[in-house]
């Protein structure tokens, strides 16, 4: 299955991540931002939130309401400005400014939890990460890899399936095929290159 993904999306999880960034800070930033938001939407958003504020030090220093304003067409800008400026000043006083590369420590920084911190080590760092968000979870139980509906326990049950070291590509390529051809209500089977391989063809 992870061949068969890999030849139709091939490449490194850096180079299939569709979030527009320069460097790790702004890659957590971008994720932050793409909670219930649209890559799209977010790439749209991001240049001038880094202009204004291009580092840790400058978004720590930030007014909240004026993170708000730029941010404001991704939603529930109140609470991402709010965890992104203290994403900022947690960088800052617990880490010397620098996004940490261990799970445990990306999870404490506001407004990051499992998948944020998975995105961000295997894009970012090239370390082993497998995010599992909505299209991850229903490709994987359509799919018949998991029946879990708890996104962590789908997380270990595909990290026993696919090699550390593909894990953050893998999910990419899942959340492709999932947006093109494995979608939610009209799933396109026809056309499917892991048909064969599923046990729910044709169902929604």
């Amino acid at each position: 299955m992870d061949r068969r993904l890999a030849e139709r999306y091939p490449g490194s999880a850096a180079s299939l991540c569709a979030l527009t960034h320069r460097s790790a800070f702004e890659l957590l930033a971008a994720t932050i931002l793409s909670a219930q938001c649209t890559d799209v939407r977010v790439n749209q958003v991001t240049p001038e939130l880094f202009r204004a504020f291009p580092s840790p030090e400058a978004l720590a220093a930030a007014e909240q309401v004026d993170v708000e304003e730029i941010i404001r067409s991704t939603g529930f800008f109140h609470s991402k400005a709010k965890n992104l400026v203290g994403m900022a000043r947690t960088l800052l006083v617990d880490f010397g400014g620098e996004v940490p590369r261990r799970r445990e420590d990306l999870v404490t920084l506001p407004g990051v939890g499992r998948k944020t911190a998975n995105v961000v080590r295997s894009v970012a760092f090239d370390l082993p990460g497998l995010p599992v968000d909505t299209h991850v979870g229903r490709l994987a139980r359509r799919l018949g890899l998991t029946t879990e509906l708890d996104p962590v326990r789908i997380e270990i049950e595909l990290n026993e399936m696919i090699p550390a070291a593909q894990r953050g590509a893998f999910s990419l390529r899942l959340i492709m095929h999932g947006r093109e051809t494995c979608r939610s209500r009209r799933p396109d089977c026809t056309s499917c290159l892991l048909v064969d391989l599923c046990p729910k063809v044709g169902v929604s």
